[in-house]
């Protein structure tokens, strides 16, 4: 689906929107991006209202800082029928940003077919947004360069030569507080352990109480 252009903003501002971040914003789209549901949170943090944005494809929040592997990483997960827990920056609809981090419910026919996406966005500890912005950054540089294949070559082999992780392992260290350059001697020590707690933490992220700073 295209982007409607007249609905994005005319200028990017480099200024974070207010909204109230203890709570998550919900949006149900069909298998393509097309937005069927949004809940009250996302018109508050995106500052669209449901009118605009109901019958839209969601990349019509796509910040231009966001570099495009990172979505056709989070797409080629969906389609497949997995969660992806993706880090983030929207584009609202006056030029300013948020950053999230997702979590989806893949719906599904009687015959296993998708259907369509619930996904749920919750907003980061400053923390993380610093440790993973520079790699947005080196990303999107490279985009712009060499093109999007090249930006996708460098980030796999970020992830296996830097992290030795999964892009979504590596996203939920970050958010736990772990330090990156640990990552590979941690997973060489005890994968398994790891992994579970990886996994713990993140829904309780999404499903406990939790109100990041």
């Amino acid at each position: 689906m295209h982007t409607n252009n007249a609905l994005r903003p005319s200028k990017v501002i480099d200024e974070e929107v207010k909204w109230d971040k203890s709570k998550t914003i919900i949006s149900k789209t069909d298998p393509v991006g097309t937005i069927l549901y949004m809940n009250d949170t996302f018109e508050e943090a995106s500052e669209y209202n449901k009118i605009e944005l109901i019958g839209e494809p969601h990349n019509v929040i796509r910040h231009p800082d966001m570099p495009k592997v990172v979505f056709k990483v989070l797409w080629d997960n969906l389609k497949q029928g997995n969660n992806f827990h993706a880090i983030v920056k929207n584009l609202t609809r006056t030029g300013r940003y948020y950053w999230v981090i997702t979590d989806f419910d893949v719906e599904k026919d009687d015959s296993g077919k998708i259907t369509g996406y619930t996904g749920r966005r919750k907003s980061l500890p400053e923390s993380v947004i610093k440790k993973i912005e520079p790699l947005y950054k080196t990303l999107l540089e490279i985009e712009k360069v060499k093109g999007e294949k090249a930006s996708e070559l460098y980030f796999n082999s970020y992830l296996q030569e830097e992290v030795n992780s999964s892009y979504e392992d590596f996203v939920v260290n970050l958010f736990e507080g772990g330090d990156t350059a640990n990552i590979k001697e941690a997973d060489k020590q005890a994968p398994t352990k790891e992994s579970g707690m990886i996994k713990k933490g993140l829904n309780w992220f999404f499903f406990g109480e939790t109100n990041p700073k």
